[in-house]
């Protein structure tokens, strides 16, 4: 049964660990430890793969990627080799919180929740995401009000350019970035009284991967560099002042919720799927070899003795060439189980270059989802807990590199992002069990009472 009706705040933090929120950056964070002081809070686990594209969607969503035909940012369209597409708000299959609150007359607004260009229509206000191209003018809806959010945020900005050496410039703009963000989000929350109100905040996503290596002695390329860790911690003492300021103008009945949609670690290195599938014979090249760091739909293949290639990111998504289905396939529909028997097993042998394990993890999607819509890879791989990125290109003499093929890159997802509920009834702040990202969207229909769809996979998070 629904609860009556209430109001909720998301504050959805790109990026964060239980390690950075709730250990490394806390002391940095006044305000955060007044909210988790009255707040139940905790580990939430993320979902296959622990991407923003998906993640979010499934937060809001309480259906897996399979349903909701979302499997990362980048996804390959049926019948071609190398014919990609990025997912988009029109992408996503199943309704989202704020589609089901305005159905039923409910006020929303939306910052910047991935997949969000073009902006949904809602009961309200939706502003676009991070994937928002280029000089778009169309990222807020209703349309009118652009003038007003560029006039608030004095030019507003959807992200910053990341993978790339200069970090005085990264940084620069990271904090301009943020503070855009919250100037917005605070400027909109005055405006009415909100039954659902969420902010995306993409800057600690790239906080990480740019400046990880400065913060954190135990990454394998650590490098002491005061003015960087300076950097890193005043991001994180400057966004728990944006927080701040915007909490103050919360009544004290509105449920505030902060969230991550994974957590960050410390990239180990990358291990070059195609160059092992190539040692192995899935793979097979025309002509000489390329130089290192060449994407593989740069290089001739020879399709008649290629059973397989995979594509690179934090996961490996392999594919299969299945005659029939790809345009030169070699794969009969009828051997496609012992084959993808094989390439498993061969895959579990993969060491690190120690020689040790690496643990591999492979994962079909139809053994994970409910359901598996839209275009997914055959077979999702997971390199020592995603500790380790998958690189898609090729041309060098190993299958390890220290580094990103796609640029500089000091870190990459982990499945253990974080929850904090408050809780007005006990006005106390406990450590709670493990949560599942999935679970988010049921638990806020149940705090705003709206009745749950039977069709969600999560369930609300109990004793709210």
């Amino acid at each position: 049964m629904a609860e009556k009706s209430g109001r909720v705040l998301v504050l959805g933090l790109d990026s964060v660990s239980p390690w950075l929120l709730f250990e490394r950056f806390l002391p940095r964070m006044p305000r955060m430890r007044q909210l988790l002081a009255r707040s139940r809070y905790g580990t939430l686990r993320s979902i296959d793969p622990p991407i923003t594209v998906p993640a979010w969607a499934v937060m809001f969503s309480g259906v897996d990627p399979g349903t909701l035909g979302v499997y990362g940012f980048r996804h390959r369209r049926p019948g071609t080799y190398w014919d990609q597409y990025i997912p988009t708000s029109r992408t996503i299959l199943k309704p989202l919180v704020w589609d089901r609150l305005s159905r039923v007359g409910k006020r929303v607004c939306v910052i910047g929740m991935p997949p969000g260009y073009p902006p949904p229509q809602v009961n309200g206000v939706y502003i676009s995401d991070f994937l928002t191209p280029d000089n778009a003018q169309d990222y807020v809806s209703p349309a009118f009000l652009r003038p007003e959010i560029e006039r608030v945020a004095g030019g507003y900005t959807f992200d910053v350019t990341f993978r790339a050496d200069d970090r005085d410039r990264i940084g620069r703009e990271l904090f301009e970035m943020t503070q855009k963000h919250f100037a917005v989000a605070r400027h909109l929350w005055a405006k009415e009284k909100w039954d659902f109100f969420a902010l995306h905040e993409i800057g600690p996503d790239r906080l990480h991967h740019t400046f990880w290596k400065f913060f954190d002695p135990s990454h394998p390329r650590y490098e002491a560099n005061p003015k960087f860790q300076t950097l890193v911690d005043d991001y994180y003492s400057m966004l728990d002042g944006e927080i701040g300021q915007l909490l103050d103008l919360v009544d004290d009945d509105v449920r505030i919720l902060v969230a991550s949609d994974h957590g960050s670690q410390a990239m180990q290195g990358c291990f070059c799927i195609n160059e092992w599938l190539i040692q192995k014979g899935y793979l097979a090249l025309k002509g000489p070899r390329p130089k290192p760091g060449t994407p593989i739909e740069q290089v001739p293949i020879d399709w008649s003795k290629t059973s397989a290639w995979g594509a690179g990111g934090y996961y490996a998504r392999i594919f299969y060439n299945v005659k029939g289905r790809e345009p030169e396939g070699t794969i009969a529909p009828s051997g496609v189980a012992a084959f993808e028997a094989k390439l498993t097993a061969d895959l579990k042998q993969v060491k690190k270059p120690d020689g040790q394990p690496l643990a591999v993890d492979v994962r079909l999607p139809k053994n994970i989802y409910r359901e598996v819509r839209g275009d997914s890879p055959d077979l999702m791989v997971y390199f020592d807990n995603a500790a380790w990125r998958s690189a898609g290109t090729i041309g060098y003499d190993s299958l390890y590199l220290a580094e990103n093929d796609t640029g500089p890159d000091d870190s990459v997802h982990s499945f253990e992002g974080i929850y904090a509920i408050s809780d007005p009834r006990t006005g106390k702040g406990t450590r709670g069990p493990e949560e599942k990202l999935i679970d988010i969207a049921p638990t806020v229909l149940q705090l705003i009472g709206v009745p749950i769809p039977p069709e969600l996979q999560g369930r609300p998070i109990s004793d709210l």
